[in-house]
């Protein structure tokens, strides 16, 4: 049987696979392809993936497919827990120490793909009150640069300024510890994946052919029962909480609440979506330049 994916005939069996992608790329099906012909055990690297409240609307692998490969790290985080690219990574070496054989590593999230192979700084985690205080400075007028303000000069130079994400985790790391995220870094140990000994790769779909995807993805998100998702999380809404950050979430909340139509709320989720996609494949090019690109075209 020919391979669907030319990769595959390139991959060796025994080293473990990174696959990055933008979001709706075929990351898990080119996961779940090379766990059946090649084996391995699949490993969620998507942030909006560990959830236990969302399946449909984060794209988690169907049962289906669950039952066709092991999958690991999907689904298994309590939405009232707090969870960060540290915790993965520490789950991450827990299933390597368990010996549990060929990993091959899927999702859209960057940062945990980074630091799986890079390493991570071993920083303290932010304490309830500096964060709540970063959420309330950061929708502020003016709030996010004022944060740059505060920030040290190292810092300042290493990160995207113009990202209120990653400009509230360096203000909540130097606020938390009195040290900037970059002198942090500098300290990063050693990865638990070596580069030299796996296969790490990107998806890099054409961008017309994944933007119609996008759309059709989200509407089929909406047959399979992503607005009863969102609705059964209405009473615990909380645009803060981590697990609200999914994709499409805060605009079916809106449409549920009132305030939106459902084709608006589904023209704001698709323009979110590709948003999203497009700072995925920035954060890929500037921080995963090293890794084998695989063009995807229509």
């Amino acid at each position: 049987m020919t391979p669907r994916h030319p990769i595959l005939a390139g991959l060796e069996p025994r080293r473990h696979v990174l696959i990055a992608g933008p979001t709706a790329s075929g990351k898990s099906a080119l996961a779940l392809e090379i766990a059946e012909r090649q084996g391995g055990t699949i490993v969620n690297a998507d942030a909006l993936q560990v959830w236990s409240c969302w399946r449909v609307l984060t794209a988690r692998p169907s049962p289906d497919d669950e039952a066709r490969a092991p999958h690991v790290l999907y689904g298994h985080v309590p939405c009232d827990r707090g969870y960060s690219v540290g915790a993965w990574l520490a789950e991450v070496a827990a299933l390597m120490d368990r010996g549990i054989g060929r990993l091959i590593v899927t999702g859209g999230t960057g940062l945990y793909l980074h630091a799986l192979s890079r390493g991570l700084a071993a920083i303290p985690a932010t304490p309830p009150e500096i964060r709540a205080w970063a959420d309330q400075l950061v929708r502020e007028p003016g709030g996010l640069a004022r944060m740059v303000a505060d920030l040290d000069a190292q810092t300042r130079t290493r990160i995207d300024l113009k990202n209120p994400v990653r400009v509230q985790r360096a203000w909540e790391v130097l606020t938390t510890t009195g040290r900037g995220i970059a002198a942090w870094q500098a300290e990063t140990p050693p990865p638990l994946i070596d580069p030299a000994a796996a296969h790490l790769l990107v998806l890099e779909p054409d961008r017309d052919w994944l933007a119609e995807r996008i759309e059709r993805r989200f509407r089929l998100m909406l047959d399979q029962g992503a607005l009863d998702e969102v609705r059964a999380l209405l009473p615990r809404w909380s645009p803060d909480a981590l697990w609200a950050k999914a994709i499409g979430a805060p605009e079916l909340v809106a449409h549920l609440q009132g305030r939106i139509d459902l084709d608006e709320a589904i023209r704001r989720a698709v323009i979110a979506t590709r948003q999203y996609a497009k700072a995925q494949r920035s954060f890929f090019r500037g921080r995963l330049g090293d890794w084998q690109r695989i063009g995807i075209d229509p």
